[in-house]
């Protein structure tokens, strides 16, 4: 049997299988059966992403020095970029970065729909980018992954846009789950980042799907947390001050993270090959991780050491691993991880590498945490601020800021740590952070991007369904043009074989020109002797704004309340394409709004 006549036979056979579940099981437990499976597959993903790293990662470094400098430093992380750049160039052919913003895109702009290869393509290359010591997480990449998986089996079921919504979010909550061990926090990723609305038709698939996901990661590897984490000493109300501190201190250290990112991120844009991406990519790595060996990879050893309360390793494999007691050299070196992971984790994504920065805002956050405490137990010698609680607390602070998810980051840190007893200071923590950079950055680091050419999808009804809409997509294209220099007579005959009181004017490239409106010339169309005499240019008049073709539905709106007209033209870079109106706009809307809302 030939290739393309299998396929029919599946195809045959698969459209049957739909056919059926579509008469004996309702939708609504179908897709609780679904985010089960997708649950389970999501969770599965997830271990073996964190294998192939782990296996990566021993592989390269297990040989090396804690009392030496390691060149190799310089050159793991340049290697797996170039890897990663060959196989996303000559195997997978599409642009796998920025995982969570490609998925928020994909529910924004792509009805929810991911690329089947989107669920094995981000695996490869970011347990590759994070194994050879890329200074970024797996945490965007199993989300993308975890979503195409939602996705794709959506799609197989030929599900609706909207179902289709929630299992990415379904895929996207297993993945989470799967790779902390954090089912709350996993469902929670996709109420406050992927900004699934929660109803009673989506929690509990999302539940599900976190559950199995986070249940998958604990049959593998044992009912531990994540981190490990023993509150040994309690946490005292009169420290209620300095948490309010270290809150403001980890939202601007959210900022800064942030700001460093876009900054790089624009930068790497402007380099026009990716041989000179790559280039100015890997100097970047190589020197920062060699002088700093702790922005190797996730991260992850160092955050459990000073989880642990152990800080003087910090300085292994430096050019300072001889003074391990001095303070002030800790102190500084911690700083300067702080200031420089950013840095490296934009040089990672920006030379070709395949992470996230899920796991760096977790570094970040626990090294603030850290020296927060320990410059207040330096300069008061009776300040009693415990290093390993202000650590957790500067986790769920930073992670709070980076990503706008102040709730998913209180949950996060409980659950990958354990540190359930200090939910009261994680929530004070978090909520700071959140409140001191939304001063500043309305958006999360992965919404941002897409706030900025209008594709974000948000929980307000109202902007989330202007988002949906397409100004192409209510374009009507029925109105007759006239050329400028057309006589009255001429345009008279257009009038009488059109239904609209409104006329295009376009030169003879097709570009827009101006607009003759019937009730400005009602008083002479009918006066016989002007009918050679007047031209269009004469009575032509120029459209109160243009729409262009691209522009963001809510702007559009903004462009009809501001112009108070009901039709406006619609220009793609000034040629002349159709035009929108109020009621076409508000019966999308309405339809739109109504398919939206449904359960």
């Amino acid at each position: 049997m030939a290739y393309s006549e299998r396929h029919n036979w599946f195809t045959e056979r698969w459209i049957n299988v739909v056919v059926w579940r579509e008469k004996h099981i309702g939708q609504r437990s179908f897709v609780v059966l679904l985010s089960l499976v997708v649950g389970i597959i999501g969770g599965f993903a997830a271990q073996l992403l964190k294998f192939l790293i782990n296996l990566i990662s021993h592989a390269l470094t297990s040989h090396f020095s804690e009392n030496a400098v390691n060149w190799l430093y310089m050159v793991y992380p340049v290697v797996g970029i170039f890897i990663v750049t060959i196989i996303l160039k000559y195997m997978v052919k599409d642009n796998i970065s920025h995982g969570v913003t490609k998925v928020l895109y994909a529910i924004s702009r792509r009805k929810s729909r991911l690329k089947k290869r989107n669920m094995y393509s981000s695996l490869i290359a970011s347990s590759i980018t994070i194994g050879f010591g890329g200074s970024v997480g797996a945490e965007g990449p199993i989300v993308f992954t975890g979503a195409a998986i939602g996705s794709n089996i959506g799609k197989a079921f030929r599900m609706s846009p909207r179902i289709l919504m929630l299992l990415v979010g379904c895929g996207a909550a297993a993945g989470i789950a799967g790779i902390f061990r954090a089912p709350i926090a996993g469902m929670l990723f996709t109420l406050e980042v992927l900004m699934i609305d929660l109803t009673g038709a989506t929690v509990m698939p999302l539940l599900i799907s976190s559950i199995s996901g986070a249940t998958v990661a604990y049959i593998l590897e044992g009912y531990n947390a994540e981190f490990f984490f023993s509150q040994s000493e309690p946490f005292y109300i009169r420290n209620i001050p300095y948490t309010l501190l270290l809150g403001i201190f980890c939202g601007l250290i959210s900022l800064y993270f942030t700001k460093v990112m876009f900054m790089m991120e624009t930068m790497f844009s402007k380099l026009k090959t990716q041989n000179l991406k790559i280039a100015v990519g890997g100097i970047i790595m190589a020197v920062l991780i060699f002088l700093i060996p702790p922005l190797y990879g996730e991260g992850y050893e160092a955050i459990n050491e000073l989880l642990e309360g152990e800080y003087s390793s910090i300085l292994a494999s430096t050019f300072f691993y001889l003074d391990r007691d001095n303070i002030w050299l800790i102190f500084g070196f911690i700083a300067a991880i702080i200031l420089t992971k950013a840095f490296a984790t934009s040089a990672t994504n920006g030379a070709g590498g395949v992470g996230g920065t899920f796991a760096p805002s977790l570094f970040v956050g626990a090294m603030c945490g850290f020296l927060f405490a320990l410059f207040f137990n330096i300069i008061f010698d009776d300040a009693g601020i415990s290093n390993k609680n202000f650590t957790l607390l500067g986790m769920a602070g930073v992670m709070s800021g980076v990503m706008h998810a102040p709730l998913m980051a209180i949950f996060l840190t409980a659950e990958m740590t354990g540190g359930y007893d200090l939910f009261l200071p994680l929530l004070i923590v978090s909520t700071i952070s959140y409140m001191t950079i939304r001063m500043f950055l309305p958006y999360s680091i992965y919404t941002m991007r897409l706030a900025r050419e209008g594709d974000l999808l948000t929980h307000e009804k109202d902007k989330a369904v202007l988002t949906l809409l397409k100004v192409e997509n209510v374009i009507e294209r029925d109105f007759k043009p006239v050329k400028p220099d057309m006589t009255l007579k001429e345009v008279v005959e257009v009038i009488a074989k059109s239904n609209r009181n409104l006329f295009p004017v376009v030169d003879d490239n097709g570009m827009l020109l101006g607009v003759v409106l019937l009730d400005d010339i009602r008083n002479i169309m009918f006066r016989t002797d002007l009918y050679r005499k007047m031209h269009v240019s004469r009575f032509m008049s120029v459209a109160p704004a243009r729409i262009e073709i691209n522009e963001p539905m809510d702007e559009v709106m903004k462009t009809f309340d501001r112009t108070h007209a009901w039709n406006l033209p619609v220009v793609d870079r000034g040629k002349y394409v159709g035009f929108v109106s109020k009621s076409k706009i508000f019966n999308s809307y309405r339809r739109v709004l109504r398919h939206y809302s449904d359960e």
